[in-house]
């Protein structure tokens, strides 16, 4: 499974790809995207199964990202780790088509209810 992890913070797209692996999702493949525009771009380049994003980030934010994607028609499992988390952000993120939305500080145990869920 090709994973793609979308976050300004390089420090943060190291911990949720070592969550990932402790949640069990080791040995997948696994893809960085720096920017909201670097995420499009390397999603409709590299076909993930799954993409973990930011919500704020330059160039295009998250739910940007998300809305672009669905208004081309790419149909990929897409979700949310933010460290924001109100009800109109939910709201944004569901009706774009975001299939989780999980708040900072999260757990390999968060992560794998999640995916286990999303993926299973």
């Amino acid at each position: 499974m090709k994973i793609l992890i979308a976050d300004d913070s390089r420090v943060m797209r190291q911990i949720v790809t070592r969550t990932l692996r402790q949640a069990g999702f080791d040995g997948h493949d696994l893809v960085e995207a720096a920017d909201g525009r670097e995420a499009y771009d390397k999603t409709v380049a590299e076909s993930p199964d799954l993409v973990i994003s930011d919500w704020n980030m330059p160039e295009m934010t998250g739910v940007e990202v998300l809305r672009k994607l669905r208004a081309a028609g790419n149909d990929v499992t897409f979700g949310f780790v933010t460290s924001e988390c109100t009800a109109e952000m939910q709201a944004q993120a569901e009706a774009a088509g975001a299939k989780f939305f999980i708040v900072k500080p999260f757990t390999a145990e968060r992560f794998d209810e999640v995916f286990s869920g999303i993926l299973g």
